[in-house]
Order: C-alpha cells, then sequence, then structure tokens
C-alpha cells in the first residue's frame, strides 16, 4: 500500500518526505496491522475508522471510499487526511474489513501557508475540515463537493482556501489507489485461505501483541512493587510554555494490566499545541510496543491491558473547537518523554519534530527536521534522526531547491549537543536555508526552554535554537512558535535539540568513550535497522 501511495502521489511530502501511513483493520474497526511508516498516525487511526462506524453504520455500502481529519473523528491535525476504504463481501453484509491511508497535505487552506499556523486559537483557523465526508460514493468520485469542502476555509476572515488544490486532489486519488491495493492482497489472502481463517488470524495477531504487553507490565510491576502486586510509577515533563504533562501509572503485576491516569495535566491552552485523545492513544500504543521484549505487530490488541484516563478540559482532552495543528508534531512528543521517563525506560531524544512551514499565496512547503536521540541502558542515542512519533524524510536538496524558492546553504551535525553520560545522547542538526523570494515563515518547535532529560546520572541534552539572519546581517533569535515575513537573501538557522545522556560518565564499570559493543552493532545492522529498511521500502 505504502509503494503505491509514495509512487502515485505528487506532493512534495507524501513522495519525497513519506509523510504518510497504511494500516489494516478488523471489522470492529480495531487496528490489525500496519507498515512501519508513522507512529502519530497509527495508533490514531483506528479511532478514525471506529468513528466511523459509530456513525454512518448502515449508510456505509459497498463502493464507498471516506474522507476525515477532524480530532474530534479521531483525527489528529487537520492537515492529516484520512482515506478510508470499508471491504464487502458477498456472503457478508457488513464491512469484513477497512483499509485506510493518512497522508499529511501540504496545504489544506488556513490562515498561513502550509496549514500549520504557529499563532493559531481555533481550529476554524488551521484549514478544510471533514468527519465523514464520502470522497466516493457508490464507486463516483465528489470532486466538486471535494473541491468546494477544501476552498471553504476562505469565507473566514483572515482565512484562504487551499493553496495546493492539484496537489491535494492527485494525492486523495493516490491515497485511494493504495486502499485498493491493500483490499486486493487482503483479497488474495481470502480466496486461498477463506474468510474465517483470515479473519481469524487477524484476531490472533491482536492477541499475540495483548499477550506482549501483558508480560511487559507483569516485569515491571515486580521490579517495582517492592514485594506486592501492584506499582506505582509517575514522572513530569513540560511543554515551552510551562504547561505540565503528567502521568501515574497503576500496574497490576498479577495480571499484567495497567491504569495510565494523567491527571495533574495543565489544562487547554490558548494556542494549538492541544493533543487529540487520538494522540495520546498513539503515544501510547507507542511507547508500550518499544518496550516489549519480542517482535510482534502494532496493533489494536497492545492496549487491551491498559485503561488511560484523560481528564476533561486538558491540553491532551481539549474541547471540540480547540486549535490542535502543534499537538499532534509537539505534545506527542512530550508524552513520549513522560511516558518513557516514568518507566525510566531511557533519556529523552529531542522531543521535537522542528515544524518548518513556508510559503505564499501559490505555495506551501512543510518540513520535520531530525534531531538527536536519547541514550539508554547499553546504547548511544543516534545523531540526526527523527524520533519516536515522527518518521518521516527530509527532502532531497535538488527537489528542494528545484520546486521551492530557497536555497539549503547547510545541512550538518551540530557536535556536542547530545548528553554525555556513560552513553552518550544523539547530536542535533543544524539546518540553515536563505530564502529567494518574499515568503511567510512558520515554525512550531519545542525543547528551546526545557532541555531533553538525561537519566540514571547521565547530563541533559542540548536546547534547540531558531535564528533569523537578515540580509543587512542583523541575527534575530526567533521563539518557539514564531511567524514572520522573509524576504530575499534572509537566512534561517535551525538548530535542533540533542538526546539526554545515560549513566554517569564517571561510572567505571564501563568507558563511555567506547561505542556500544560490536555484537550488539551488528544485531542493529543486521537486525532490527536493517529489517526495519527493508519493510518499509517494500511496504
Amino acid at each position: 500500500m505504502g509503494r503505491v501511495l509514495q509512487r502515485t502521489s505528487i506532493s512534495t511530502n507524501i513522495k519525497e518526505r513519506l509523510d504518510f501511513s497504511c494500516a489494516v483493520f478488523g471489522p470492529d474497526g480495531g487496528l490489525v496491522s500496519n507498515a512501519p511508516h508513522i507512529p502519530v498516525h497509527l495508533g490514531a487511526m483506528q479511532e478514525t475508522v471506529q468513528y466511523q462506524l459509530r456513525v454512518l453504520g448502515e449508510d456505509l455500502q459497498d463502493g464507498d471510499v471516506l474522507l476525515s481529519n477532524h480530532p474530534a473523528a479521531g483525527g489528529s491535525h487537520l492537515p492529516d487526511l484520512t482515506v478510508i476504504t470499508p471491504v464487502f463481501h458477498p456472503d457478508e453484509e457488513r464491512p469484513i474489513f477497512y483499509v485506510a491511508s493518512r497522508g499529511h497535505h501540504a496545504d489544506i487552506g488556513g490562515i498561513s501557508p502550509g496549514s500549520m499556523p504557529p499563532h493559531s486559537t481555533s481550529i476554524h483557523e488551521e484549514g478544510a475540515v471533514f468527519f465523514s465526508f464520502k470522497l466516493v460514493k457508490k464507486g463516483v468520485f465528489q470532486e466538486a463537493e471535494l473541491i468546494r469542502a477544501l476552498m471553504a476555509p476562505g469565507e473566514i476572515p483572515g482565512s484562504s482556501g487551499t493553496r495546493n488544490l492539484s496537489d491535494n486532489l492527485s494525492d486523495l486519488k493516490a491515497q485511494i489507489a493504495a486502499n485498493q491495493k491493500g483490499i486486493q492482497l487482503v483479497e488474495e489472502l481470502i480466496q486461498q485461505y477463506g474468510l474465517d481463517v483470515v479473519q481469524a488470524y487477524m484476531g490472533h495477531i491482536q492477541t499475540s501483541a495483548e499477550m506482549a504487553v501483558r508480560d511487559l507490565l507483569k516485569e515491571v510491576g515486580r521490579r517495582y512493587s517492592k514485594g506486592t502486586d501492584r506499582a506505582e510509577l509517575s514522572a513530569v515533563e513540560h511543554m515551552d510554555d510551562g504547561t505540565p504533562i503528567a502521568v501515574t501509572i497503576f500496574i497490576d503485576a498479577a495480571n499484567g494490566s495497567a491504569v495510565i491516569d494523567f491527571e495533574g495535566t495543565g489544562p487547554e491552552v490558548w494556542g494549538n499545541c492541544n493533543a487529540p485523545r487520538a494522540v495520546t492513544v498513539s503515544a501510547v500504543i507507542y511507547c508500550l510496543r518499544c518496550m516489549v521484549g519480542r517482535e510482534t505487530p502494532l496493533n489494536q490488541g497492545c492496549l487491551a491491558p491498559i485503561t488511560i484516563k484523560l481528564p476533561d478540559g486538558c491540553i491532551l482532552h481539549p474541547s471540540l473547537d480547540a486549535a490542535v495543528v502543534g499537538g499532534n508534531v509537539q505534545t506527542s512528543q512530550r508524552v513520549v518523554d513522560v511516558l518513557l521517563k516514568a518507566f525510566g525506560a531511557c533519556a529523552a531524544s529531542q522531543g521535537c519534530m522542528n515544524n518548518v512551514t513556508f510559503g505564499d499565496a501559490s505555495v506551501g512547503y512543510y518540513e520535520t527536521v531530525a534531531g538527536g536521540a536519547g541514550a539508554g541502558p547499553g546504547w548511544h542515542g543516534r545523531s540526526g534522526v527523527h524520533s519516536h512519533m515522527t518518521n518521516t524524510r527530509i527532502t532531497d536538496p535538488e527537489i528542494l531547491e528545484t520546486r521551492y524558492p530557497v536555497h539549503l546553504k547547510t545541512f550538518t551535525l551540530n557536535p556536542n549537543t547530545g548528553g554525555n553520560g556513560k552513553y552518550r545522547g544523539g547530536d542535533g542538526v543544524v539546518r540553515e536555508l536563505v530564502f529567494r523570494s518574499p515568503l511567510t515563515l512558520s515554525l512550531l518547535t519545542e525543547r528551546r526552554v526545557f532541555s531533553p532529560y538525561g537519566l540514571s546520572g547521565g547530563e541533559d541534552g542540548k536546547r534547540g535554537q531558531n535564528l533569523l539572519v537578515r540580509k543587512d546581517g542583523r541575527t534575530l533569535r526567533l521563539p518557539s512558535k514564531s511567524f514572520v515575513q522573509v524576504m530575499p537573501g534572509d537566512l534561517f538557522r535551525l538548530e535542533t535539540p540533542g538526546g539526554g545522556g545515560y549513566g554517569r560518565a564517571d561510572d567505571p564499570r564501563e568507558d563511555c568513550t567506547l561505542s556500544p559493543p560490536a555484537k550488539r552493532l551488528e544485531a542493529a545492522l543486521r537486525g532490527s535497522v536493517y529489517d526495519y529498511t527493508r519493510a518499509q521500502l517494500t511496504a
């Protein structure tokens, strides 16, 4: 599915940066299996599919394809458009499974080019909204209605309809095609083994994931329970505006279950770092999958032993009209940080997706930029990588400079920005863009105030920094969330955060300057990283 989507899409964001995800869902809408794409998409997509089941119910027909992006409908943020195709079988009245693809569209309207405004305070300022839109109805592509919906944000004062309509239409058709590929492949399985067998194995995959998470919780619970079957873990991290993200995890080691309670988390913010519930669910399922001690697909089964509690009105459970464009890309990373900190799993990674958007009335470009990964017990953090909830590529310099009025002056690692320790945190990067025409520059960043934490005596990683150097040589420091007009000759310098270190650097048990053991490195090259890369390229 993913390869079809990449090959048939038009936009830089999907074709080059691979900012999309594909997955298969069971008849109840629960996630069964996915390609190794974007973690923040995958855990949330089942919420979107299940929302459509609740709302449309009997109105789903063979030949329908649905489009949705609203957070209340399981969306992550508005630019992530989810296309869902129900699959019917001659012997069944209801869909036998669902396939879906979620892609980040570089512009869907709103108050700034790129649809990632750093200063939005309402979701209606962030672009076109879809709850349960029938993109294809009984086999007919609803182009006229779709165009009206994509241009609707222009009716709001100070806002615009989509600035990349042709890309939107082409990429949505590519998502439909990707879904058809997924349907074709699953139908081949059904023809070979029968519907009952395929659906049974969908359940077995989810059960396997559930057992893996229960085993993890039993192990962690016994480690921290102090002779009982119950353990309590807690941690707090802060957004750059001071908003706390707090979690307390109550583990029952006897049956391998847990309650993850975010009581104490700060209220909804006047800004766009509010995160929909689906994003928090994605962060939870991602962290659990990272910590389990066996290979198992990320799916709905991971959440079977888990109860998630989110206080109403907090930044992780905001009101219906709250601005959320930054919650998906920034707050999700802080939720991961606080969960891994509570479990004592590893030091913090950069904790930021470093969202850079620029454009004008006719074009919009969006990218996320890598940084340092956190170290852990037995490994150094990687330098210059995307980590945790993001998993995109960066646009090739040749394509960036050919399609957009910018020049990439510098893109390199930033030495010594990772935290020191027995195991060092990874270094961040420096990325410099020189603008060749008047544009609007938007930044959504974090970890400019609070450093990525080190763990077990390891030092914190360095904070990031946003600098704008005007053509006349004047240097301006830009805040975490910025919206600024740039002129030809202006230079934007992005310094991304490093990862935290793990363990004390003076620990005599091991020389912290040495690389991980050769056997561990070999396993990484021919194990998880090698297999992951092959899986991603063939998904």
